[in-house]
């Protein structure tokens, strides 16, 4: 409903509806101050009212306004600075693989020293420099495309709705790319084995962010054919040519609230930082973090996929085959649930120990939120197998796809065996659906380097004698 004329800062005069979609803040008459805009207005514009009196607006959420900007930028509340002057400070001890932009991974010993990572050891995967906030009052996000409802949401907005707590491991596709490599050369950022971390994660489920906008929970398309949700960054990446990141996930996974799609602001009890994607990002469970967009801008509703480089040009599957003289993209569907996987983060890959018992730990995860059936592990190289124990919670009996266990998260293993001579450690998982770690890296190499889950060895000496 249109509530009378409103005094702007810039002048004008003009009827609105007091609507969040439209202001962030309001003035009467009386009190003529500044108004603050979204980012896609700008209050240097000339506003103007199309429809000529409040009878028009009754039944509307806002009123229709047109726009004419002169030459100063719109004020945003997140930015994308264009260089590396303005990163945050991280944790001394990550092991750092590129500077510009900023990608890192903890030591494999700190990986699994507590079963939720700390945010200062969890791995930092970045395509360019670390957006800012300017204003968290101005941050909104757009939801557009093919819907009947198109919004802005504030962080109010999101934060107004039901708030879910989803514990959840984030994997890089090139974790263990490191290995990959030494079979045949790869591109790619040199990932060892800690590329991944858990956490707990809480935000507005998606499926009730889209319900706002009319899209009904297991929605396959919408009424305009809309049946891929596209996540859209404000970061500036060098494949982009200098545009923002972008990935999508089908309508079908976006609403539906079992799949626990998040529109993320906190991580383990606290508001994101400016690594992880503060103040907003998408967190979608069982998948490759790749889909799991930072600095969150906006999010459209498509007819086909996200046609960015980094669904279209990168995170697919190839065979050993294919190299760079042969590789066709369009081959190849984006990459999404990863493979079983587990690593050993108790001994490095070449490790020295004193004869005896030796405790034998790391981690094991699969993707689509299936759990973890076995891990097994041999102390001969893969003649002979045991089996390790597996837990989530300390004391309390791991299930693979019981209720009482965290469907999204990893698990962490353990054994304790007698190692006497000079050996080699392996261990391989296998998931709920019967799916193992293949036993050669040779078998699953690709040009890309992604999605190496070929069983974990470390070369282990015992006392001086030479490996």
């Amino acid at each position: 409903m249109c509530i009378g004329s409103w005094q702007l800062a810039v002048g004008a005069i003009v009827n609105i509806s007091q609507s969040p979609q439209i202001f962030d803040k309001a003035t009467t008459q009386k009190e003529s101050s500044h108004v603050s805009f979204p980012r896609s207005l700008s209050p240097f514009c000339h506003l103007s009212l199309l429809a000529a009196s409040c009878d028009h607006f009754k039944n509307q959420t806002h009123c229709s306004l047109s726009l004419s900007c002169g030459n100063k930028p719109n004020m945003p509340g997140l930015t994308a600075p264009s260089d590396y002057s303005q990163e945050p400070l991280r944790h001394p001890s990550l092991i750092i693989n590129a500077k510009e932009p900023f990608n890192a991974e903890p030591p494999r010993s700190a990986l699994i020293s507590s079963y939720i990572t700390p945010v200062h050891f969890f791995y930092k995967r970045n395509h360019g420099p670390i957006p800012l906030v300017d204003d968290i009052e101005r941050y909104c996000v757009s939801i557009n495309g093919l819907i009947e409802n198109p919004k802005e949401l504030f962080m109010n907005d999101i934060r107004m709705l039901p708030k879910y707590n989803v514990t959840a491991t984030l994997q890089c596709a090139g974790n263990r790319r490191t290995a990959m490599s030494k079979v045949r050369k790869v591109k790619g950022v040199g990932w060892d084995i800690s590329t991944l971390g858990n956490a707990v994660w809480g935000g507005a489920k998606l499926a009730d962010v889209l319900e706002l906008v009319g899209v009904s929970k297991f929605s396959y398309c919408t009424q305009k054919g809309g049946k891929h949700v596209e996540f859209v960054s404000v970061d500036k990446c060098e494949e982009e040519k200098g545009g923002p990141y972008k990935a999508s996930i089908p309508l079908i996974q976006a609403s539906n609230p079992e799949a626990d799609v998040l529109l993320a602001y906190e991580m383990n009890g606290e508001p994101l930082n400016r690594d992880h994607g503060y103040p907003l990002r998408v967190i979608v469970p069982g998948v490759i973090g790749a889909r799991s967009v930072k600095w969150l801008d906006s999010i459209s509703i498509n007819a086909e996929e996200s046609q960015g480089f980094f669904m279209q040009k990168d995170y697919k599957m190839f065979p050993p085959s294919v190299d760079w003289s042969n590789i066709d993209w369009s081959a190849r569907r984006p990459q999404m649930d990863f493979p079983v996987q587990c690593a050993i983060c108790s001994l490095e890959d070449v490790d020295r120990i004193k004869p005896g018992k030796v405790t034998v730990s790391g981690y094991a995860v699969a993707g689509g939120g299936r759990g973890i059936e076995r891990v097994d592990i041999s102390i001969d190289g893969g003649k002979n197998w045991i089996e390790a124990t597996r837990y989530q919670k300390i004391g309390v009996a791991y299930v693979a796809d019981s209720l009482s266990s965290y469907k999204w998260a990893w698990v962490f293993f353990e054994i304790t065996v007698d190692i006497q001579r000079n050996t080699e450690i392996v261990a391989k998982a296998v998931d709920s659906a019967a799916n193992v770690q293949p036993e050669k890296v040779e078998e699953i190499w690709n040009v890309r380097g992604i999605l190496n889950n070929s069983w974990h060895r470390v070369q282990v000496g015992v006392g001086r004698s030479k490996i």
